[in-house]
């Protein structure tokens, strides 16, 4: 038997209530079974829960997108470019640590 560790957790514990009404609101999209109103997701079916969850992820992934497109996320961007940057400038010289490479055969 395998040891679980709880690796699926809130990242912001502040954020716990609203990814909760989110998966609600997502629930009640795809009009899965009324149960799931009673906060206990027990008996909904695993095909249901999935789908919730592909929901969320969906939505999620539209906003960002959506706040990408109206140039919110560029501040993000531009750290990622400079940080790209900044390792571009260093000049590593693979070849030197790996040695030279010769073909087998």
């Amino acid at each position: 038997m395998s040891i679980r560790t709880n690796s699926n957790r809130v990242l912001n514990p502040m954020a716990v209530q609203a990814l909760d009404k989110f998966k609600l609101e997502a629930a009640q999209e795809l009009n899965v079974s009324d149960e799931y109103k009673s906060g206990y997701w027990g008996n909904i079916t695993s095909r249901e829960c999935g789908s919730v969850g592909g929901q969320m992820v969906k939505k999620m992934i539209q906003a960002y997108e959506d706040q990408l497109a109206n140039g919110a996320g560029a501040t993000n961007t531009s750290a990622i470019q400079n940080a790209t940057t900044n390792d571009n400038n260093n000049n590593y010289n693979l070849a030197a640590k790996a040695g030279n490479f010769v073909p087998q055969g």
